[in-house]
């Protein structure tokens, strides 16, 4: 029995063998694909490219601990986190692009964005905030598009945007927004927004007169539509105005702006730019804004620009808004080619054709206290040259005139002079025959004679005999009269025209 048992188990273990080795190569293969797929530093519930890292939708209550450091977006939206660690971003150096829409999140901490000071785009629609404090995002200083629609937001700090130099679109649609600091967009760094999204809040008031002083690129992307403010003429006539110049604010969401029409009834809401009879009434003299006075100049030329002579009561510092909207306030921009001084006046030295535009002069009495003083629009062009009476598009209409009137003198009042010897009438010949170019070039003679052949009766006609009665390449002339005498004179003109004659006409025979 002992050699039959030790051949069972010699001939079982090659099996035995081969299922271990089956094993060792499923766990190599498995090891491989997930190094393969998987990044260094990438979530395991997270999807990952070179530059790219995707959590959304996992169900994520806090942020993954672990990031890859080439991440340039990351997408946490669509899960359950409620706050952001603090200095989390500092491991993600090229980070652009951050979006935690769909979240529970409630506030933020003073460091919860430090060290992110490359990203451009955060996205926290459709959170819990209630509130944008001063700290939120002052670390964001390369931030461009900030979108906080659709949470509960309501109150705004003054200063929440103080330091956002870059800032071009803000959305806060969709939140609870009583009141708005409209002079948290005065600041100077704040001349490149674009869009200021402010439609479906709770805004019961608006400042007409803080709203007058913003730079045209704001207006134009300030959208105020869906708000339950109360119904005055000061906002009509400003809508109405914003609507005739073309902003889009209010030009693309026309239907869409309401007011109130009574306190005590918060339902009375009508749409006071389609149905405007209740604000027939409604006058624009002082409503309106001054239109800007104009003021030409020439290229090279130094400008001296009065700003308004009645300032208010205190003393303010002045500050222009250039068509390019720069704000230059004393002692002016930093190459010098504007100067404010301390009056208001504003000096443009060499103007250039890139000064032309609006110029908008502001009286700052307070940090809260803005007054549109004037607006002067100057145009700078080249000077025309000295003498130039007549346009050269009008010199050129002439000349062709002139032109063409000589042209159809000569065609139709030219004319045609023939030949009249003796004193009685000739009849006039064939209009051929007019021409002294038709009479010489003539290579046959007339078939019947008369008196229109002949001048007269003491001179004769002569004509040119054919091409193929030449002689020696010389034109032969057929004398209408016989004269004995060679050397008599008319025998020696006619044998010197007919010598002209072959000169010009031997090389290339005349036709009938």
């Amino acid at each position: 029995s002992l050699p039959s048992a030790m051949v069972g188990r010699a001939s079982a273990e090659p099996h035995w063998q081969w299922l271990a080795n089956l094993l060792l190569l499923l766990v190599l293969w498995a090891h491989g694909q997930a190094t393969r797929t998987t990044p260094r530093g990438c979530p395991a519930v997270c999807i990952c490219t070179s530059d790219l890292l995707s959590c959304s939708q996992r169900a994520l209550r806090q942020v993954p601990h672990t990031l890859p450091r080439t991440v340039s977006m990351l997408d946490l939206s669509h899960n359950t986190l409620t706050q952001l660690p603090d200095g989390w971003l500092a491991a993600l150096p090229h980070l652009e692009a951050l979006h935690l829409s769909h979240n529970h999140i409630r506030d933020l901490s003073a460091h919860a964005f430090r060290n992110a000071s490359h990203l451009r785009h955060l996205d926290m629609s459709s959170n819990r905030l209630r509130a944008i404090e001063s700290h939120y995002f002052t670390a964001l200083l390369s931030l461009e598009e900030l979108l906080l629609y659709n949470n509960w937001i309501a109150r705004v700090d003054e200063n929440a945007f103080a330091k956002l130099s870059g800032l071009r679109k803000v959305y806060l649609s969709w939140n609870n927004l009583t009141h708005f600091p409209f002079r948290s967009v005065h600041g100077l760094g704040n001349y490149s927004l674009r869009t200021l999204d402010l439609s479906s809040n709770n805004l019961s008031s608006i400042p007409v007169e803080e709203l007058a002083v913003l730079p045209e690129n704001i207006r134009n992307g300030l959208y105020l539509h869906n708000n339950p403010v109360t119904c005055s003429c000061a906002l009509y006539l400003m809508l109405r105005r914003w609507k005739q110049q073309g902003f889009s604010s209010v030009k693309d969401f026309s239907e869409e702006h309401t007011c109130k029409v009574s306190d005590r009834v918060p339902r009375s809401l009508v749409r006071f730019l389609k149905y405007s009879q209740m604000f027939e009434n409604c006058s624009a003299g002082a409503e309106d804004a001054p239109p800007a006075l104009p003021f030409p100049a020439l290229v090279s030329q130094t400008l001296l620009i009065s700003c308004n002579s009645s300032p208010p009561v205190a003393a303010p510092t002045y500050m222009w808004i250039t068509p390019h909207h720069e704000p230059v306030k004393h002692p002016g921009n930093s190459n010098r080619s504007l100067e404010v001084y301390s009056n208001g006046s504003l000096k443009i030295t060499a103007a250039k054709p890139w000064h032309s535009g609006v110029y908008v002069c502001l009286a700052i009495t307070s940090v809260q206290n803005f007054s549109r003083m004037c607006e002067v629009n100057v145009s700078v062009h080249y000077p025309k040259p000295d003498g130039e009476t007549f346009s050269t598009g009008l010199t050129t209409l002439l000349g062709c005139i002139a032109s063409l009137l000589l042209v159809l003198v000569y065609l139709y009042l030219t004319p045609c002079r023939c030949l009249r010897c003796g004193r009685k009438a000739v009849p006039r010949s064939p209009p051929q025959e007019c021409s002294a170019q038709s009479s010489i070039l003539s290579a046959t003679p007339p078939a019947t004679e008369g008196p229109s052949r002949k001048a007269s009766a003491n001179k004769h006609v002569v004509f040119l005999e054919p091409v193929r009665e030449t002689q020696n390449g010389k034109i032969r002339l057929a004398l209408g009269e016989d004269f004995p005498d060679a050397k008599h004179p008319k025998v020696l003109q006619l044998k010197s025209d007919s010598e002209s004659i072959s000169s010009v006409f031997s090389d290339t025979p005349i036709v009938a």
